[in-house]
């Protein structure tokens, strides 16, 4: 096993992949505090029932928000960029306002709010209020609510939503839970409604705090990471009728380098050679490898961020 970095080596992994800043007053027992926490809490959400899951997971989610105060202060974990250039590609993506817009999972309020000063209605949700409404205001396009991110159609009419967001919130989801979301997603949308999800890929992680102490699996709120063929799959199976991926012609990372004019596309077509090119990464034997290659390849032969599009 490769050795777990401590000190201030481990200080300033914690740093840049939580985005904190560099001045942020972050010590080494703070980090080691969060790992433990994270764990525990883990451990208690995969061994919850479907009976009490939503309860243990707010419960757990609360905890660690509430104890671990500087996560919601500086962390980032989903981009480092400016709005400006995080965002870019939504507008493109949801087309002409004034669209229903439903986000799950919606962490500080971002995304949500950057969509509703674009024009479109909508709604925040989270599972805990130490997240959320809690750093955002309501206004005349934007409300909140709270679920569990599972049983949907418990919180919300059928058939309400034109566009179902999820940003890197299917992979803290319980893996039995997966099918059940889906369905609710669909239960939600309106005919010909879109559901836009994105994840880590399971090949490039772990993509939680098991990344700071290099870890080979994640270990902590991730409680699976997923494969381009495994989501599609289970879209499939939920009743999603076309399944694609984003495309573009302008990498993510030649965008950011060069503040060039991106115009993402949906395809199938390019799922598919995601997939061909996920399968040979699959005989790949070590995680190790297959994170390398395809951080080296990102944005250019092979995508390590899952950014899928369902239409109902």
């Amino acid at each position: 096993m490769i050795p777990e970095p401590r000190g201030q080596e481990l200080v300033e992994r914690y740093k840049k992949f939580y985005c904190i800043p560099p001045e942020a007053e972050i010590t080494e027992e703070m980090v080691l505090s969060h790992w433990e926490l994270e764990k525990r809490l883990t451990g208690e959400i995969l061994e919850s029932s479907r009976e009490n899951r939503w309860e243990v997971t707010d419960r757990c989610y609360t905890e660690l928000y509430s104890r671990l105060d500087w996560l919601n202060k500086y962390s980032n974990t989903t981009d480092c960029l400016p709005e400006e250039k995080k965002f870019h590609r939504w507008s493109s993506l949801l087309g002409k306002a004034p669209l229903s817009v439903y986000e799950i999972g919606s962490g500080k309020g971002e995304l949500i709010s950057f969509l509703a000063k674009s024009g479109h209605r909508c709604k925040g949700t989270e599972i805990t209020r130490e997240r959320g409404k809690k750093y955002t205001l309501e206004g005349s396009n934007l409300s909140w609510g709270t679920s569990d991110g599972v049983h949907l159609e418990g919180f919300e009419e059928a058939n309400s939503f034109d566009v179902v967001i999820s940003s890197h919130v299917v992979e803290h989801l319980h893996p039995d839970d997966l099918g059940e979301h889906l369905a609710n997603v669909r239960g939600i949308l309106k005919e010909g409604g879109l559901y836009y999800l994105i994840m880590p890929h399971g090949y490039v992680g772990p993509g939680d705090i098991s990344a700071v102490f290099k870890r080979e699996r994640t270990m902590g709120m991730h409680l699976k990471e997923y494969t381009f063929r495994e989501i599609r799959e289970a879209l499939k199976r939920a009743g999603f009728r076309k399944v694609m991926a984003v495309w573009s012609m302008v990498p993510q990372r030649i965008y950011r380098i060069f503040n060039l004019p991106i115009k993402p596309r949906r395809s199938r077509f390019y799922l598919s050679y995601l997939c061909f090119l996920e399968g040979i990464l699959g005989r790949i034997p070590f995680q190790s490898v297959r994170r390398v290659i395809s951080w080296l390849s990102m944005g250019i032969f092979f995508e390590p961020l899952i950014f899928l599009v369902a239409e109902k």
